[in-house]
């Protein structure tokens, strides 16, 4: 018989303490609760959990402990007309459940909470009473115990940071110097071969798609496929157990946190793409399998006048109520689970204008911000918004608050315009130099902008050089799904070709774009892949492709290799040249006395822009001076940093042109550093004076770097005479 004590209210959850485990689950409008176990055969043992203190059901079980199964059943009233979908009969999730074993087997019972009906719309009014248990996860007790050794958090700095976007299974399922038990999984992340290959690419921080815990929409399941992406979560401080090889009876947290410990020794960042605007729920016809059965209105937001159905602002059927103060705390909790247990570093908050919405408009001061603001330990951490969503008014790049940076899609598709001829050169300058016009009025500085040419939403880079329209068919929906907003250029063939013309000009263009992403002022990040121009055939959206269009090809040809080769070369530039990642907006004009400005623009004939220029979109021609002798921060020890001198020539043209270098009151001699068009080249390769005509072929750019010893005396008269 299992002894029942009344418990604490918090903390919310399971939590073993070495004796027993204290059950509590928060539900405002619930009349009773029924704490559910399971044992090894699945029999099922409920418990009535009798004392609610501020909402919170709870009870403590001695004897219960790690590997312990369990879930809820909450009774209340079925009313979905005013927002109520309490049905007993359907096995619950724990919003707080630290692991969660199994998936949804729509086969094996009923997970609606009414009886599916195509013909009758209003079939969820009526609850259904069939058992949804032997369809259902389970949540798992864990021992949270963790050897962490000496890990620390690297805390790098937004200045040095460079992020790799990537995905748990996708990055290492096809990598044959991996254990093949273990590929794909947390353990394969933190093999020596994946963080070899991380370390020696020069990234400081892993942006991990979805690892919250995820549960596959119906749909999917009966076509055949899965939510690869894990945008569908249920389980907000459950590591998802798909991605563990060691079990996932609690194994995979442990796992988890194996993996981050293993990153941090190689000094690697764990940012987690988190997804707090949405659950696995769907809207009013889904499945019941957590928050809408503990306390559907609290939970979601609800529409005012009809409480039957829910608010959107996500284009998947619900939207979270962060201005329910339970729903707050639970963000917060993970939040907080993550960085203080986990040890992660940073979080990338999805649709993250869905948070910021108190009522229906988007607030940059609501309780989301001011929470996290003032909180000691998620204030401290790396956070990254995607500043919008799907609801009205829901585009909010630029308009995010001090600590928080943001994936800049401005940045993406004036940058993709350019290198395709059709993006005015202001526009590439202000996105080229941190989006001042966009951060710095409220006080942020250029790391307030996450650049990225590609994201995981998208084609790939190869893709995008290579595709003029998404090929989706492989997702079942007729090519309907994924955006028709590309701004990407075959250049001359679409899909593959023999064409060696074509091909060339194609990496070029992949050369092009990852120059500018990591040339920029801003926190550059790479897609993962397109360090080698990984394809998925031109599939734009492939959520739900968990085959080899999404995993990583390690097999690569020539071509991949060099790419691969000018993309750590590109990463080692920046990461040793404080000029290319400054930690202020550039203004222009001269600050620290070396008698030039910070940064100049200049035409394709030498001399300075003008207003004129500016305003004419032209034919995608620059030239910049960025001056390492301008750098406004110092060191940490309080000394002042200077840097080499560079030039960046840009001919986004379809011919090739001569531009003339500016005159030697910017440098007298000047040698090449890198050109898209002949990456073979080493620095040094090819010297010009002041004023030289320089070869610039079409569709290319070439980076010169001053010559020691060859800056010039004056100079702050002679470049306003230059000007």
């Amino acid at each position: 018989m299992t002894l029942v004590w009344r418990g604490q209210p918090f903390p919310l959850g399971a939590r073993w303490d070495g004796q027993g485990t204290n059950f509590s689950l928060f539900s405002e409008r619930a009349e009773s609760v029924e704490l559910c176990l399971f044992d090894e055969d699945d029999n099922e043992t409920r418990i009535a959990v009798q004392h609610q203190t501020a909402h919170n059901w709870h009870v403590y079980l001695p004897g219960v402990g790690p590997r312990q199964r369990y879930g809820y059943r909450v009774h209340g009233p079925y009313q979905p007309e005013h927002g109520l979908r309490f049905n007993a009969a359907k096995l619950l999730l724990d919003p707080y459940a630290k692991a969660i074993v199994g998936a949804v087997r729509p086969d094996a019972a009923n997970v609606l909470p009414y009886v599916p009906d195509p013909d009758n719309p209003d079939a969820d009014l009526e609850p259904d009473d069939e058992d949804s248990a032997p369809a259902m996860p389970r949540c798992v007790v864990v021992d949270e115990s963790f050897d962490w050794e000496d890990d620390r958090h690297p805390r790098r700095r937004w200045a040095e940071t460079v992020i790799y976007e990537t995905h748990v299974k996708g990055f290492t399922k096809c990598r044959e110097d991996a254990r093949q038990d273990l590929r794909g999984t947390y353990a394969a992340m933190a093999s020596e071969p994946a963080i070899a290959y991380l370390r020696d690419l020069g990234v400081t921080a892993v942006e991990l798609l979805p690892v919250h815990h995820i549960i596959d929409e119906s749909f999917l399941v009966d076509r055949g496929l899965s939510n690869y992406w894990g945008y569908s979560s249920v389980g907000y401080l459950a590591p998802h157990g798909g991605y563990a090889a060691t079990g996932a009876l609690g194994e995979q947290v442990r796992e988890f946190k194996g993996m981050v410990k293993a990153l941090h020794r190689a000094g690697i960042e764990v940012i987690l793409d988190v997804v707090y605007n949405h659950t696995a729920e769907g809207n009013h016809l889904g499945p019941m399998l957590c928050f809408r059965g503990v306390d559907n209105p609290a939970y979601y937001r609800l529409m005012p006048d009809d409480p039957r159905h829910y608010m959107d602002f996500t284009g998947t059927g619900n939207s979270l109520n962060p201005v329910q103060p339970a729903v707050l705390r639970l963000i917060m909790d993970s939040l907080r689970y993550w960085v203080i247990d986990c040890h992660v570093d940073g979080f990338r908050f999805d649709l993250a204008a869905a948070l910021a919405r108190e009522f229906f408009d988007v607030d940059r001061l609501s309780a989301f911000f001011d929470v996290i603001y003032q909180d000691p330990v998620l204030s401290q951490v790396k956070l990254i918004a995607e500043p919008w969503d799907v609801g009205p008014g829901g585009y909010q790049v630029g308009n995010f608050p001090v600590l928080w940076s943001e994936w800049n899609g401005m940045y993406r598709d004036t940058m993709r315009d350019f290198w395709r001829g059709d993006a005015s050169v202001a526009e590439f300058a202000s996105r080229f130099t941190g989006s001042s016009d966009l951060y710095q009025s409220d006080g942020r500085r250029p790391f307030a902008s996450i650049n990225f040419i590609t994201a995981h939403d998208g084609f790939t880079l190869r893709d995008l050089v290579s595709y003029n329209e998404k090929r989706n068919e492989a997702n079942g929906e007729s090519g309907r799904d994924g955006t028709d907003d590309n701004r990407s250029w075959n250049c001359g063939a679409e899909g593959p070709t023999d064409d060696p013309q074509i091909a060339e000009l194609r990496e070029r263009q992949q050369r092009n774009f990852l120059a500018t992403l990591f040339l920029s002022q801003g926190v550059p990040m790479l897609l993962g892949g397109d360090e080698f121009g990984r394809t998925q055939d031109g599939n734009n959206n492939a959520w739900c492709q968990d085959n080899r269009i999404s995993w990583y090809g390690w097999e690569r040809e020539e071509w991949q290799r060099r790419l691969l080769a000018f993309t750590q070369r590109l990463i080692a530039l920046r990461r040793d040249h404080p000029v290319f990642r400054r930690t202020h907006f550039l203004v222009g004009r001269e600050q620290a006395g070396s008698g030039l400005p910070d940064v100049w623009w200049f035409r394709a004939d030498g001399r300075g822009m003008t207003q004129r220029d500016w305003a004419d979109s032209g034919k995608g021609t620059l030239g910049v001076f960025l001056n390492g002798g301008e750098i406004t921060e110092t060191t940490r020890d309080g000394q002042p940093i200077v840097d080499d001198c560079f030039l960046l020539l840009f001919n986004a043209h379809f011919e090739d042109l001569r531009m003339r270098l500016p005159n030697q009151s910017f440098g007298r001699a000047w040698a090449l550093e890198l050109s898209t068009l002949e990456p073979e080249l080493e620095p040094g390769a090819a010297r010009f004076a002041a004023r030289a005509a320089v070869p610039v072929a079409a569709r290319s750019l070439v980076l010169l770097k001053r010559v020691a010893g060859a800056a010039t005396q004056g100079g702050r008269a002679a470049a306003n005479r230059a000007a």
